[in-house]
């Protein structure tokens, strides 16, 4: 036998010093075990209010134990109820449960009533609740004939539903004919009564099948109601209204409701826009985790209603037109509902004891008693007890005060019914727990050892740990009523065996039990936040510790369900990696470790973040001629924010299928209000941003089209051009059909001579964008004017502009052209303008044709082609640079307007002097001899003017690069080589090389070379008294000296050995100076630094001295001037412009390689 398990408690009120544990005298809590004697318990039966189908057969339940087994009885109705004379019912064996078999004969309403049972034996009689039966009943509709209802746009409407009363209420619901469920929204919503409200009422709301069903649940059946046909007529225009409330009527109501109940207050109200709710209690709060909205706000429930949410409510239905409020005042009623329900006493002869029932409710509650299903008034005396009220004492207590008591609490809203009994044993002690149990428990975890006993008297208990251990102690434990051991915080140390010890009057029994203390299941990595886009793919990680002596199983759960059976979703050892994340995929997931004792679980977020979804439900409303308002329901972030919203309009009247911008707002508005234009036809959408990107757009909402007006815009860029001398072509940019604000649109084009006093000429002209004027005099100025107009009127007065009639060529070419030479290179041009009228057209300036006749050198004598130089403007001069000097040349000036050239001027000649020469093309070093250097060149490619000599410096360089004496050489024109002759040997000279002309020196050459070595040994020597007293020298010798003598050793050793090795032939290396090193380590020359041109020679860089070096391209050349192919000058002949034709660079003549044979360059091939 096992006590019932109780709540924890410290100690108990009266406590020893030997610390044994007394439980308390009172056995409310014992369970007698079914191998004695006991009253009769009843232990399930049939509910209260009993409502059966009619098409099964009725079972009423009563079932209950006792020793002996308890026998059964009924009452239907307050009367004995026979059942051995009714064929259809029988009594089921060893129970008191009913059944009446009506499937095949009788009727469910013949056997409604009032049942209770009543189980007896020897010690007593218990009592069940009265058992109301009822038949569920499922009735028709009634017939009726619905007319059509007929109603404006805009106006309230209420379906009526009144479905048939049934058993129990039916659940009301409106479908259409397609049995499917009719859409409902804050302006459109089902009441409590099954009624349908519409707020305000739309064109859409049209339709001939509005069907109310009831659905009785207990039958499974449906029944419907007559189908309701709605017509809206529409209207232009329909009138806005403030909120008025259609449920409940006036301003206030009252609302009566029973405790543990849900309270459902409502209010729906009509008007236009349509209005919100919204719900408030007049003195005090609306409780928090028991408040809950329904139906759009228009439903307020709070469940587990108590005494305490009584008071007033407050429901507000509001729009932009105002409000209208009801105040529901709420009353809490209470059925009876238990304090203290009496619990069974087990005493043994002699002992007190006390039943208690105490309950409460609104209104109180009556207390009644019985005895063995008697009121207590009728019972036979008995002298242990005593009535006082809500309690029985017992006091000395025989066998024969063993009774089963029934306690009825009842007030106007229901009743309650408990058995208590009263059974007066003497028992020695038992203990109904299994001998020797093994607990398993985790450490840090309270561990529980139970000791189930019972006796009569009450036995007392106490607690040892293993076989030669003391007393448990109450500081350390905690010792439960039931016999039940709890070590709070199960340590490594509290594992072992413990005994626990029962004894009364009457009698001792013991029972070992075995504690196991686990190591706890850890998770000691946990899976982690995560933010993913659609698409992409995730992992979480979950590794877990665990007691070895335990199995562990991991799990992981999706919003602690089982994760979906996916190929996407893949469990590898302890990772979740779940592929192509979707939408769906937006959960938590847990990680669960499962071992027999415990489990632990830990948790993280996969944040599926992706582009909004669309905006829907877009709605236009305020509409006025140049306004109008949109508001929409935002689709789902998608876990990202919305940042803004973006409205596109459609002009579906000009331009179909094409969306327009129109604005943006913050993510946080719904509503906008939008300018129009007029004679549009606008369809609007909303995309939805984040910073994922954009949503797909709305679907469009409905079209509104603005009225006509007239335009309000002209045409923009108007110009006045002719095409030919005798026309003039006005252009424009037409309107866009978005402006034209009406239809018929068109132009009127209106001009006039600027400086005449003629009138205006007028024109209306389709939607085109030119209009030509014809038989105008050649370039007149025209004051021209475009205006819009449409069916309903004109734009405002356009501005003028000025245009001018065609142009044609100039008529006269400059005159008095002079040339002022002013160097080699440049010369300035002036020239007379012509007279205004003779340019017959806008003025584009002058432009200047010159070209190189011949070079006054009769050598290098080509044809250039003619140049072309434009200034701008009204200019009188102009520069000429870039000329070749030495050169003849000749150029004429023309007047340029809009249309062309006109006639050319007198060609006028004139001759550049000479210039400074450009380099000689190239200079060549070859034939290098001990003392001796042979040098080669070209003549300038561009002398500019005649060669009068060239200059040759040079200079030689040493092995510290330093620059020794400079040589200058004078040599005549007319010579393209020289031989350098008494120079010193193995030495590097650097060489200046450029020609003359009258007018000085051109650009320069340069270039270097190396006489020959004399012989090796002389190099060699050279080189010795340098380095032969440096310490690293003499290191490096020894070394190389240790080397070859190893060297020597091996061959010697192998030579012995009769084996041979190969020998390379020894190069005849001092036989050819030529080929000597310059240096030991790698025969070239170091780095030097030149201070005239600043070059450095790099190592391995030199140039041979038989290199072809290209001259450098230093001639004075034309820089690029001018527009288009012409160059252009400034008003004061600074040049701008560049040229139209250019020359043909020179081809480069020369080896253009870095490399070439000579002894230095031999040398480093060798190395």
């Amino acid at each position: 036998m096992q006590l019932k398990i109780m709540p924890p408690k410290k100690s108990l009120s009266v406590c020893r010093a030997s610390l044994i544990l007394f439980l308390c005298q009172v056995m409310n809590a014992l369970e007698v075990p079914l191998d004695l004697v006991q009253p009769p318990t009843i232990i399930h039966q049939s509910p209260k209010d009993y409502i059966i189908d009619p098409r099964e057969n009725i079972e009423i339940q009563c079932e209950a134990k006792g020793k002996p087994p308890p026998s059964f009885s009924w009452t239907r109705n307050g009367t004995h109820f026979d059942i051995d004379k009714d064929p259809l019912v029988k009594m089921l064996p060893n129970s008191g449960t009913l059944v009446i078999s009506i499937t095949i004969e009788g009727k469910a309403e013949a056997y409604e009533g009032v049942y209770q049972c009543t189980a007896r034996n020897e010690r007593g009689a218990a009592i069940s609740n009265n058992i109301v039966i009822r038949p569920s009943r499922s009735p028709l509709w009634t017939k009726e004939k619905l007319e059509q209802i007929t109603i404006l746009k805009g106006q309230s409407l209420v379906l009526p539903c009144r479905p048939p009363l049934g058993l129990p209420p039916p659940i009301i619901f409106w479908m259409d004919n397609s049995f499917q469920r009719l859409p409902q929204s804050e302006r459109v919503s089902q009441g409590l009564n099954g009624d349908l409200y519409f707020s305000n009422v739309l064109p859409e709301d049209t339709r001939e099948d509005y069907i109310c069903y009831a659905r009785f649940n207990h039958t499974q059946t449906i029944q419907q109601k007559q189908p309701i046909s709605v017509k809206v007529h529409s209207t232009k225009s329909y009138i806005e209204r403030p909120p008025k409330l259609l449920t409940p009527e006036g301003q206030t109501s009252h609302k009566e409701e029973l405790r543990e109940n849900v309270l459902s207050l409502e209010c729906i109200a009509e008007g236009l826009p349509t209005p919100s709710i919204n719900w408030t209690k007049v003195d005090g709060e609306l409780p928090v985790n028991r408040t809950f909205y329904k139906n759009f706000k228009k439903t307020l429930n709070i469940i587990h209603v108590s005494e305490a949410d009584s008071g007033k409510y407050k429901c507000t239905a509001r729009n932009s037109l105002g409000f209208v409020e009801h105040t529901i005042s709420v009353t809490v009623k209470a059925a009876p509902y238990w304090i203290t329900a009496p619990r069974n006493l087990v005493l043994s002869p002699g002992e007190d004891g006390t039943l208690i029932c105490r309950a409460n409710g609104n209104p109180k509650p009556s207390i009644s008693w019985l005895t063995n299903g008697v009121p207590i008034e009728m019972a036979p005396d008995d002298p242990s007890r005593k009535i006082d009220g809500d309690t029985i004492l017992f006091s000395d207590v025989q066998e024969s005060s063993s009774a089963v008591y029934q306690c009825n609490a009842s007030n106007e809203y229901g009743y309650l019914l408990a058995n208590a009994f009263v059974n007066v044993l003497a028992e020695p002690p038992r203990i109904l727990t299994e001998a020797n149990l093994r607990y398993q428990v985790i450490s840090d975890r309270p561990a529980m050892l139970d000791c189930a006993f019972f006796g009569s008297p009450i036995p007392t208990i106490e607690w040892f740990k293993g076989t030669k251990g003391s007393v448990l102690q109450e500081d350390t434990y905690v010792f439960h009523d039931n016999g039940t051991l709890e070590i709070p915080v199960a340590q490594k140390d509290s594992a072992g065996t413990y005994t626990c010890v029962v004894r009364n009057k009457l009698g001792m029994a013991k029972n070992d039990v075995h504690l196991e203390i686990k190591d706890p299941t850890r998770i000691i990595k946990q899976p982690e936040y995560k933010v993913v886009q659609r698409g992409g793919k995730v992992s979480f990680e979950c590794t877990v510790k665990h007691d070895p002596t335990l199995i562990t199983t991991l799990t992981w759960l999706k919003d602690n369900g089982e994760l979906p059976n996916d190929g996407r979703f893949s469990v590898d050892n302890d990772h979740l990696l779940i592929m192509n994340i979707s939408d769906e995929d937006d959960a938590t997931y847990t990680c669960v470790a499962n071992t027999s004792l415990d489990m632990v679980s830990a948790s993280a977020m996969l944040r599926v973040v992706d582009r909004p979804n669309p905006p829907f439900d877009l709605e236009l409303t305020s509409l006025l001629e140049r306004s109008v308002q949109l508001s929409w329901i935002p689709g789902d972030e998608n876990n990202s924010p919305i940042t803004d919203f973006i409205i596109e309009y459609e002009d579906a009247l000009h331009e179909p299928g094409i969306w327009h911008y129109q604005t943006d707002v913050p993510g946080t508005q719904t509503t906008v209000e939008l300018k129009l234009s007029p004679y549009v036809k606008y369809s609007f959408r909303v995309i939805a941003v984040n910073s994922i990107g954009r949503s797909l757009p709305s679907e469009a909402s409905e079209y509104y089209m603005t009225k006509a007006a007239e335009p309000e815009e002209n045409p923009t860029a108007v110009e006045g051009i002719g095409s030919e001398p005798d026309n003039l072509v006005i252009t424009w940019q037409p309107l866009k059909g978005f402006d034209s604000n009406g239809p018929g649109l068109q132009y009127k084009v209106s001009w006039r001579q600027k400086d005449g006093d003629d009138e205006w000429t007028s024109v209306v002209v389709a939607n085109v964008s030119k209009y030509i004027v014809s038989g105008t005099p050649t370039f007149v100025p025209y004051l021209v004017k475009v205006q819009a107009l449409n069916d309903v009127g004109f734009a405002p007065e356009p501005m003028i502009i000025i245009g001018h009639s065609g142009e044609d060529l100039p008529m006269v070419a400059p005159s008095n052209v002079h040339v002022n030479v002013v160097n080699s290179t440049l010369a300035e041009v002036h020239w007379e303008p012509v007279p205004p009228k003779s340019v017959r057209g806008h003025l584009k300036g002058y432009r200047i044709y010159y070209w190189k006749v011949k070079n006054s050198s009769k050598r290098n004598r080509r044809h250039v082609e003619k140049k072309i130089l434009t200034f701008s403007g009204n200019k009188t001069h102009g520069m000429l640079p870039g000329l070749e000097p030495f050169s003849h040349y000749t150029l004429n000036v023309r007047v340029v307007n809009g249309k062309g050239e006109g006639p050319a001027s007198v060609d006028q000649v004139f001759n550049t002097p000479e210039g400074v020469p450009s380099a000689p093309l190239f200079l060549k070093i070859v034939n290098p001899t001990l003392d001796s250097l042979t040098l080669e060149w070209d003549p300038p490619s561009h002398p500019n003017g005649i060669l009068t000599a060239y200059t040759l410096k040079f200079q030689p360089i040493n092995s510290t690069h330093e620059l020794g004496p400079l040589v200058d050489l004078k040599i005549a024109a007319n010579m393209t080589s020289l031989v350098l002759r008494n120079l010193s040997y193995s030495t590097r000279y650097k060489f200046y090389f450029y020609a003359q002309t009258s007018a000085g020196s051109g650009s320069q050459i340069t270039e270097e070379a190396v006489t020959t070595v004399d012989e090796g040994k002389m190099a060699m020597a050279s080189r010795q008294v340098d380095i032969a007293t440096q310490g690293w020298f003499i290191g490096l010798m020894c070394a190389v000296a240790l080397l070859i003598l190893i060297l020597l050793i091996v061959c010697f050793i192998r030579r012995n050995k009769g084996g041979k090795y190969p020998v390379k032939e020894k190069e005849d290396a001092h036989a050819d100076p030529e080929i000597q090193p310059m240096k030991e380590d790698d025969g070239t020359f170091g780095e030097y630094s030149d201070a005239e041109d600043h070059k450095p020679l790099k190592k391995g860089s030199r140039t041979p001295s038989d290199r072809t070096v290209k001259k450098e391209d230093s001639d004075d050349s034309l820089v690029d001037y001018g527009e288009g192919v012409n160059g252009q000058f400034n008003e004061d002949g600074s040049f701008i412009g560049q040229y139209s034709g250019k020359k043909e660079k020179e081809p480069a003549e020369g080896n253009e390689s870095s490399e070439a044979p000579s002894p230095v360059n031999a040398m480093n091939s060798f190395v």
